[in-house]
């Protein structure tokens, strides 16, 4: 059975063992960002296990979409019950996923607030000093769809040293500009005097972070992927990446196109394969020091 297949039948059998497997618990948490001076919502799914465990857990920071919110990969993701499920079936090892609410911003240090810089500095630090997760980058792993899919992937640009594996589900990662369309045109942090202003997308985009990337020489485990008719065409935006990522780390980059468009179809059952590929790159969970 070859790489694929047998991804596809873990994922199946985990679908079966998802309602009578262990159940994790998501709780709701916040901290008061001073970055973006209000409070800081987020969502954490915590493994069966893990109030009377002595281990740290592997962590992933899994990011909404533009206007999402903290519930939105519990409750239209099913990412419980994925999680669960896939444990069950040993597909990944138990982790505490944590999922934040940043709304509007983008996961992006733009002209209206500073979400990159918020995620990185302080709810990723609370993390890591309220959950037993691992705080070392072997450990630690981000993903996101959309706009969390561009915050994915431009946060792991610029910090490669920080994450071991990323996903980005349907990433809005445009190389040049967004389509009128997107979010992205109407959104605060890429706006200047009220319009959408296209040099501070370049700016925070992608393509101005990957010489750096490249630089750093430390390779980041990426799996991208989009539906064939995302209406925002993200599948071609997703392959340009990929070709990219594949001409400096062919061994450490995936990409899938599904049937579907821009929609929690295709996330909610992407999910599962892209948590597949980022378990099989981080540290299961050690002994508490």
């Amino acid at each position: 059975m070859n790489a694929t297949l047998r991804l596809c039948a873990i994922v199946a059998l985990s679908c079966g063992f998802a309602a009578s497997a262990p159940a994790g618990e998501v709780v709701a948490g916040k901290i008061h960002s001073a970055v973006l001076d209000r409070d800081y919502p987020y969502t954490v799914y915590l493994p069966d296990g893990y109030e009377t465990s002595k281990l740290r857990y592997p962590v992933l920071y899994l990011l909404h979409g533009a206007n999402g919110n903290e519930n939105e990969w519990a409750v239209k993701g099913h990412a419980q019950q994925t999680l669960d499920g896939l444990i069950a079936t040993g597909a990944i090892p138990p982790m505490v996923v944590v999922m934040p609410g940043h709304y509007q911003g983008w996961w992006a240090d733009g002209n209206a607030g500073k979400g990159e810089s918020a995620l990185l500095t302080e709810v990723m630090p609370h993390v890591e000093s309220h959950y037993k997760v691992i705080a070392e980058r072997r450990g630690r792993l981000i993903a996101g769809l959309s706009a969390g899919g561009y915050g994915a992937v431009n946060i792991v640009f610029a910090h490669p040293d920080r994450f071991a594996a990323a996903a980005a589900l349907s990433p809005a990662i445009y190389h040049e500009l967004p389509p009128g369309t997107s979010s992205a045109t109407t959104n605060p942090p890429f706006q200047k005097d009220g319009k959408f202003d296209p040099e501070t997308w370049k700016r925070l985009n992608w393509p101005n972070r990957f010489e750096g990337y490249k630089a750093a020489k430390t390779p980041v485990p990426i799996y991208l992927n989009s539906g064939d008719h995302d209406r925002f065409d993200i599948a071609y935006e997703a392959a340009y990446l990929y070709s990219k990522l594949r001409e400096i780390q062919p061994k450490d980059t995936e990409f899938r196109v599904v049937d579907g468009d821009h929609e929690w179809k295709v996330w909610a059952e992407t999910l599962p394969e892209a948590l597949v590929f980022m378990a099989a790159r981080v540290s299961r969970p050690v002994g508490a020091p």
